[in-house]
């Protein structure tokens, strides 16, 4: 059974996932299916941007509960080895070159909660809405949770959200910054498009660096992060492609006077 669609067209690869019965809940099968994804994402040059969302009516609902209950006794050695492979696919898709944009179609809960905030750009239908959902079946975060939420709405904020479970709907998650902002549903695949299509025309190298040099910025002091910042804009402007880039931008310059 497939549990995760991949398509690639014009340079943007599409990763769906694909368990609609089942909430696109994640199970063994499909975190292993999302790990290969990820690693096809980040290994095929042809790609240049990439894009995460669901089949069906939820986004991801998070791990296959029914899963959980069914490893019975053996429950903690499913859990840990359900999370190294999640955990593995989570590293691919923040850390590789390519842009990364998530089409929150729906309700994300638990771990696709945690899908749902890896994107550079997420964007989220307005029946959306956002559930942490551990603590109420005695667990604690995976999926990045614990470090992303706090980065993007702020360490009481998401000590909230966490420990509350409380439902998080649409508009309150672009107002805290969750989401990057909301759109109508049936324009969710349209506008992910657009930007999609800007961000594959855009030199991945210059992309890579910087999405990298962000998501460090948080362990690095002021000083190392200059010292970062030098050591990439230094290389990256001795490439041909930003050699020619500035070339043009200055011709352009200079034709207008």
């Amino acid at each position: 059974m497939t549990t995760i669609e991949f398509s690639c067209a014009d340079n943007i690869a599409t990763v769906t996932l694909s368990r609609p019965e089942h909430g696109n809940t994640i199970d063994p099968a499909m975190a292993g299916a999302l790990l290969q994804a990820a690693e096809r994402c980040d290994t095929d040059d042809d790609i240049r941007c990439v894009v995460l969302t669901g089949r069906g009516k939820l986004f991801c609902g998070g791990g296959d509960v029914s899963a959980f209950a069914a490893a019975g006794a053996d429950v903690s050695a499913f859990l840990e080895d359900l999370a190294n492979t999640l955990h593995a696919a989570i590293v691919r898709l923040m850390y590789m070159r390519k842009p990364l944009i998530t089409l929150i179609n729906g309700p994300a809960a638990g771990a696709g909660m945690s899908l749902a905030m890896i994107g550079d750009f997420a964007l989220a239908a307005r029946s959306a809405h956002f559930c942490a959902a551990y603590t109420a079946l005695g667990l604690s975060p995976d999926g990045g949770m614990s470090w992303l939420l706090p980065r993007v709405v702020g360490l009481r904020r998401a000590q909230e959200i966490i420990l509350s479970n409380r439902r998080v709907p649409s508009d309150e998650a672009e107002r805290i910054g969750l989401v990057t902002r909301i759109v109508d549903g049936e324009q969710l695949l349209a506008a992910g498009a657009e930007i999609a299509a800007k961000l594959a025309a855009e030199p991945v190298a210059a992309l890579g660096a910087t999405r990298r040099l962000l998501l460090e910025s948080y362990e690095s002091s002021l000083e190392a992060q200059l010292e970062l910042e030098m050591w990439s804009i230094a290389e990256l402007g001795g490439s041909e492609d930003s050699r020619r880039r500035v070339a043009a931008f200055a011709a352009r310059r200079n034709s207008k006077g």
